[in-house]
Order: structure tokens, then C-alpha cells, then sequence
């Protein structure tokens, strides 16, 4: 009865995962076409370079949102697994399909201010809503993962580097006052997504206790390539117990909370803010 009862909730909250994705992908396609697009105003990472083709070759913007995006959803196979991959595709295909749909629309606002500000909350509102399900509407965020694995820098620090470049070119193409816009509507975005996905920072830091240590210990670094410190601990009244501590970034978090929700064994994990990371420990992986 009970496995009925955990069965039927793994479903339920797959279900409701990719209903939040949909729901997510329509309002970041909603935000892109009736407030960015129409007042020439980019996003970071594909999206803008995908609004920039746009704007030089008049192909529509959801061919290069899915196109450009291909190889970014192989290389989140790789690096964050297949649950992460399905779920980014299915939130690349939604939001590219509504990109058509809005498009037809006419735009929300002539002001370009007022198209910022609420383009910023309505985008950060369907990103939020996405990641928070496990998903990702734009796969620049894998590359950024792999590069800092391989550098000094964090995830955010280098889309923060690269959404500069983009922005830059957009001050060329689109004139420096659109580059401005483009960059109040990114911290917007930022800041939004914070608050809707809960603990949405650069970093977390996680601590599992649980008898399966080992085992779970082995299933991050199989899955996400995180070493894990163990450490012994005793409860009150449940006993001997293993204590695994770890630091993972924003875009591993979901799947490292799929690993422990899996495991079969007695789990108990909390998940806290990181607000500075001294040394390499989110850097190191081992050889093989």
C-alpha cells in the first residue's frame, strides 16, 4: 500500500514538474515577444543572440532559440543527466512554439522604460517558475557550468561576463541606450528568479544524513562529478548515522535533490545559502 502511495507521488510531482515548466515557458515567451522584441531590449545568453539574428537576417526568433540550443541540451545530457536534458527540451520546445503564438500579438507598451521593467518581472517570474521544476529555457547555463569547473570563476560571474558581450553588441547594433535597457532588464530577471525559486543562489550548500552514505556519496559524483565529505554523527534516538556535506551551484541543485529523493534508505537534507566560497571545493573533480 505504502509503495502505491510513494508511487503515486513521484508522479504526481513529475506531472506537476513539467506543468510549472509549461507554465513557465509560456511567460518567458510572453515577456520576450510582447515587451523585449518589440522594443528592441535583450535577454542574456541564447535568447539575446538569438533576438540579435533575428533582428539581422528577419528569421523568425524561435528557430534560433531551438537551433542554437541543440547543442547546449547534448552537453547538459552529459553533464546533468537525462532527466535534466528531457526537461530542458520540453521547455526549449514550449517556449519557442509561444514565441510564434506571441508574435502575432500586438505589443504590451510603447514605453520602453515600462517595457523593461515589466519584461524583466514577467521573464524572471517564467525562468524562476522553470528552474525551480528542474528545467532550463536557456542551455547557456550548461556551458557556463562546465567553464567553471575548468576556471576560477563561478557560474554567475561568467554569464554575467558573457551577457556583457552581448549587451555591448546590442549597443552597436541597436544603439547604447537599448544596451542600458537590456542590462536594468537582466538584473530585474535576477533578482526575480531569487525570489521564486527558492534558494536560488550561485552556490548551495547541502547536508544529508542518512545510513547511506556511501552510496549516495557515490551517486553525485556519478551523476554531477561533486566529491562529498562524510562525516560520522549519532541521532537522539535513530542511532548511528553518516553525514554528507556538500557544495553544488544553482542548476545542480534539482537534480542532486532527484539522487536523494531516490535513495530507498532513511534521508534527512537541508539546503542553506552560500554567500562566499573560500578555495576550490566547488571546482574540485576527480581524474579518472
Amino acid at each position: 500500500m505504502s509503495d502505491n502511495r510513494s508511487l503515486k507521488t513521484v508522479i504526481i510531482k513529475y506531472i506537476f514538474s513539467y506543468i510549472m515548466i509549461t507554465l513557465g515557458a509560456i511567460i518567458s515567451a510572453f515577456a520576450i515577444e510582447e515587451f523585449l522584441v518589440a522594443k528592441q531590449i535583450l535577454d542574456g545568453g541564447v535568447v539575446g543572440i538569438s533576438i540579435i539574428l533575428n533582428h539581422l537576417t528577419n528569421i523568425r526568433l524561435s528557430y534560433f532559440t531551438i537551433v542554437l540550443n541543440i547543442p547546449f541540451i547534448i552537453l547538459g545530457w552529459k553533464l546533468l543527466g537525462k532527466t535534466f536534458a528531457f526537461k530542458a527540451t520540453y521547455a526549449m520546445v514550449v517556449f519557442s512554439i509561444f514565441l510564434l503564438v506571441f508574435e502575432e500579438m500586438n505589443e504590451i507598451t510603447d514605453d520602453p522604460l515600462l517595457a523593461t521593467v515589466y519584461g524583466g518581472l514577467f521573464l524572471g517570474l517564467g525562468v524562476g517558475l522553470i528552474l525551480r521544476a528542474g528545467g532550463c529555457v536557456d542551455g547557456f547555463d550548461a556551458v557556463s557550468l562546465l567553464l567553471s569547473k575548468k576556471t576560477q570563476f563561478s557560474v554567475g560571474q561568467i554569464i554575467l561576463f558573457f551577457n556583457l558581450i552581448i549587451f555591448s553588441c546590442a549597443g552597436f547594433i541597436f544603439g547604447p541606450d537599448r544596451a542600458l535597457y537590456s542590462l536594468l532588464t537582466y538584473f530585474i530577471t535576477s533578482k526575480v528568479i531569487d525570489m521564486v525559486e527558492t534558494g536560488f543562489e550561485q552556490a548551495k550548500a547541502v547536508m544529508i544524513i542518512t545510513e547511506n552514505g556511501e552510496r549516495i556519496a557515490d551517486n553525485i559524483y556519478k551523476h554531477l562529478g561533486r566529491t562529498v565529505t562524510l562525516l560520522e554523527g549519532e541521532g537522539l534516538i535513530s542511532g548511528k548515522k553518516i553525514v554528507l556535506y556538500c557544495v553544488v551551484t544553482r542548476i545542480e541543485l534539482s537534480e542532486l535533490k532527484r539522487i536523494v529523493r531516490e535513495d530507498d534508505g532513511s534521508v534527512f537534507m537541508t539546503i542553506s545559502d552560500v554567500s562566499e566560497i573560500v578555495g576550490s571545493h566547488i571546482k574540485k573533480k576527480k581524474e579518472d
